[in-house]
């Protein structure tokens, strides 16, 4: 069994500055129960690569338009084809038009048939998805790719006029999550002076006492704080003092109401945040523009229609992507399971009218809400390829199964049962081919909004 993974080779860059960093947000009197430990794992040249590259980012700009591929298209599809196995066992197109779409199960079926060949093995990271549609995944990376996200970030708050400026000493980011379960550590980001980060989880499960976590919070004062809805929705109960600079909501589509609500309470901006595992940071809502203002020049976005048909800007169809940062997983004409229409603003393409992943809370038997995350974990351990969990109108919960996986039916609805707090489930079967919302429901409460 290999050994745990030192401080050393964690953070290969850290410094005594950020060593004190680290306890301070570990040690802290009412500090959270860190349940994990992770690192940025940042070379001394990538660090000052990665300096570089958000420069990049900020300053690049868009050339391409809804329907007009850019100019890199071609070039970017033939060294697609010619180092990944998945797309070289499929030969090389005459046409963009003619790439057949992958979607999430083709990654769930084998990722490994996706990463390019001349991408080293030896500092790969591999991460598991928790996504609300679709398939369980398990997505390759690399430290590098990992600390590019901050790039988009900041691109998305150069909108709203905020500069990032917190460093030695100070927290830079806060990661909220609201789980039963949840991956909770800290660490530092080097390119911001070793400025501290800490996952965090408002579940009272992870605390001493309670109230240590508006305590917490307002001790730490995070410049920044990003969660999802579910997060963002406990933090507005909690008697928080702090004023960041701005929220991020990212992985789950965040409601006007809870927005406005936020920015009331915090006095700051509130970016919604479209973002997935396969591709990070996407595109930023900009009531002005009308849309989710796009964040990734060298992403190319298209929408599709049910044949796989590139449909005209303003028409509503399915969000594909070629194109991306992250070098472990290049993705060619990829369905995200989301969406909406194309269209253009001031400064680039946007998306109007997205329907992305809703983020969904279910009532256990004991009057509590949980997070559909929860719903995950519980049944993480069988081998399902999908799932639907919907709770109707009187709380009842229906959970469905593809007909091939049958057999686990009880071994999912005990979990589901127990979860639930003794609420009982019914099982059904997965009748259609196409992809499921793995998780519905009709109590309008239950949309955390």
């Amino acid at each position: 069994m290999n050994a745990s993974p030192t401080d050393a080779e964690r953070y290969p860059t850290l410094t005594d500055a950020g060593r004190a960093m680290l306890r301070h947000m570990r040690e802290h009197p009412a500090a959270p129960l860190f349940r994990n430990e992770s690192g940025n794992r940042l070379l001394a040249t990538e660090v000052d690569e990665l300096r570089g590259y958000e420069d990049e980012v900020a300053r690049a700009s868009f050339d391409w338009s809804p329907g007009e591929p850019p100019a890199w298209m071609m070039d970017y599809v033939a060294r697609v084809h010619a180092e990944v196995p998945f797309f070289r066992a499929r030969g090389m197109p005459a046409r963009f038009e003619d790439i057949v779409p992958t979607h999430r199960g083709d990654l769930s079926s084998d990722i490994s048939r996706f990463v390019p060949d001349p991408v080293p093995l030896e500092r790969m990271m591999n991460f598991r998805t928790t996504g609300t549609t679709g398939h369980p995944l398990v997505l390759p990376s690399h430290p590098r790719v990992a600390a590019r996200y901050l790039a988009y970030h900041k691109r998305a708050l150069a909108r709203w006029g905020v500069t990032l400026c917190h460093g030695r000493g100070q927290m830079g980011v806060m990661l909220l999550g609201m789980q039963q379960r949840c991956f909770t550590y800290v660490s530092v980001t080097p390119t911001m002076d070793e400025s501290g980060l800490a996952k965090i989880n408002l579940h009272p499960n992870d605390w001493r006492d309670a109230g240590h976590r508006a305590r917490y919070i307002d001790q730490m004062q995070p410049e920044v704080i990003a969660g999802d809805p579910i997060s963002f929705a406990t933090l507005l109960e909690l008697p928080v003092t702090h004023r960041p600079r701005a929220l991020l909501s990212v992985s789950m589509a965040l409601s006007a109401g809870l927005r406005d609500a936020l920015a009331e309470r915090f006095d700051c901006p509130v970016l919604d945040i479209y973002s997935m595992n396969e591709a990070g940071p996407l595109a930023v809502h900009d009531a002005v523009s009308g849309g989710h203002v796009l964040l990734q020049p060298g992403m190319y976005v298209e929408v599709l229609d049910a044949a796989g048909r590139a449909l005209p800007p303003g028409e509503v169809g399915e969000i594909t992507l070629t194109g991306g940062f992250n070098f472990c997983l290049p993705l060619l004409r990829y369905r995200t399971g989301d969406s909406g229409a194309l269209g253009m603003c001031a400064d680039g393409p946007m998306i109007i009218g997205l329907q992305g992943r809703r983020p969904v809370r279910y009532l256990t038997a004991r009057g509590r809400w949980i997070n559909n995350i929860d719903l995950t974990h519980a049944l993480a351990s069988l081998p399902l390829s999908r799932f639907c969990v919907h709770q109707a109108g009187d709380a009842s919960v229906l959970l469905r199964l593809p007909a091939a996986e049958a057999m686990h039916a009880a071994a999912a609805t005990a979990r589901l049962q127990a979860i639930l707090e003794g609420r009982p489930v019914r099982t059904d079967l997965i009748t259609s081919e196409d992809k499921v919302l793995q998780y519905t429901t009709d109590l309008p409460e239950g949309l955390a909004a």
